[in-house]
């Protein structure tokens, strides 16, 4: 795809053309499918440590960057909200002939599982959300800042002024600064470095930056009865723990909220073998069956229930 070799590599290695448009993804291994779906903002390379791991432990793991985003298509003329994303979703996964399937969905992509979930909830066999957005929890008060402040001038913006701005949006996603190393931000950064990233990141990501989609949800949560774990980084500085409260109090298959202690809200950056751990356990969990079912909990190293 164009991208320099000393660059951390996105799991993405395919193309599928879905409604129209071409989406970035990656199909590996064989057994029970899961779909990770990302946030912003970022794209697939955000699961790197995540989805070799799933795939070992003898499941099918597929992974694709949301319409607009990473290396998928950028149309200028197409909606590209959580809400238009949950529909793409369900297209795509007809595409590449999965029918149930578990859900792992972090930040916006916690949006576009919740929203697919709930309008067809017999095709999803169990859900995972990260730090997700959830009811009016976003955008988080930076992003409102930057939506006020640039969003309709954007197009003036220097590749320069950009790059620190998202720079500074990076390093707040992550507790330890080690884990947002040069060498991960210019994973992130790099899909943005042309005119094209740069207007696309505005219009497909930060303009659909809209908690009426999940606002829309609240009435909704009770149909998620499927087994539910809800993963989350104790000083998530965009989306409080206490929004995964409250989301556990919501869903009737919810388990607690599992909370990484000393953790940001880039938890597949900051703590992958946690988010590894929670996918496996809610995977031996029975679709049919409540998220606890099993008796695994939260036990892992900085992990609280």
């Amino acid at each position: 795809m164009g991208r320099e070799v000393t660059m951390l590599q996105s799991p993405v290695d395919r193309h599928i053309v879905v409604d129209g448009v071409r989406l970035a993804y990656c199909d590996h291994g064989h057994g029970e499918p899961v779909v990770f779906v990302h946030g912003t903002p970022s794209h697939t390379v955000i699961w790197r440590e995540v989805l070799p791991q799933v795939s070992r432990a003898g499941y099918r793991v597929v992974g694709y960057d949301l319409l607009g985003y990473g290396y998928s298509e950028r149309p200028m003329r197409r909606d590209t909200s959580v809400t238009a994303q949950a529909a793409l979703l369900e297209q795509l996964l007809t595409s590449l002939g999965i029918g149930e399937v578990t859900l792992v969905g972090h930040d916006i992509g916690g949006a576009v599982a919740q929203i697919l979930a709930t309008q067809n909830p017999d095709r999803v066999r169990r859900l995972l959300l990260i730090d997700t957005v959830s009811y009016n929890s976003w955008p988080s008060p930076t992003w409102r800042a930057i939506i006020d402040e640039q969003l309709d001038d954007h197009a003036t913006m220097s590749a320069t002024a950009f790059e620190a701005m998202l720079t500074e949006q990076l390093e707040m996603t992550v507790v330890d600064r080690r884990r947002m190393s040069q060498a991960v931000r210019e994973a992130y950064l790099d899909v943005h470095r042309s005119p094209l990233g740069r207007i696309s990141f505005f219009e497909h990501q930060v303009r659909h930056y809209d908690s009426i989609h999940t606002q829309r949800l609240t009435a909704l949560l009770g149909r998620l009865t499927m087994p539910v774990r809800l993963l989350w980084g104790a000083e998530d500085a965009w989306q409080s723990v206490s929004y995964a409260h409250r989301l556990a109090a919501a869903i009737p298959g919810s388990t607690e909220p599992a909370v990484v202690a000393g953790a940001g809200h880039f938890l597949p950056e900051e703590a992958p073998d946690v988010v590894v751990e929670q996918v496996l356990d809610l995977l031996a969990v029975a679709a049919g069956t409540t998220a606890g079912a099993t008796g695994h909990g939260c036990e892992g190293a900085g992990v609280e229930p």
